[in-house]
């Protein structure tokens, strides 16, 4: 199982799975990470918090937490 907090930066990766519950999983559909859709990573931060990516054509910054509920291929 890959996340993608475990991406290296410049890499495109395909959603394969949004874990959490309740409130946080619909947070992080509602910002467009939806299964199937593909993403960017362009950045991270020195100690690892934010991640920076682009998803459906904008930017977008996730804490380490949220990017490890989001499983990847």
């Amino acid at each position: 199982m890959r996340t993608l907090k475990d991406v290296k930066i410049g890499e495109t990766v395909k959603v394969t799975k949004i874990g959490g519950q309740g409130a946080v999983k619909r947070r992080i559909m509602d910002m467009g990470l939806t299964k199937g859709v593909e993403v960017y990573v362009r950045k991270v931060a020195p100690l690892g918090d934010p991640v920076e990516i682009t998803v459906r054509g904008y930017e977008l910054s996730l804490r380490k937490e949220d990017a490890n509920m989001i499983e990847v291929e």
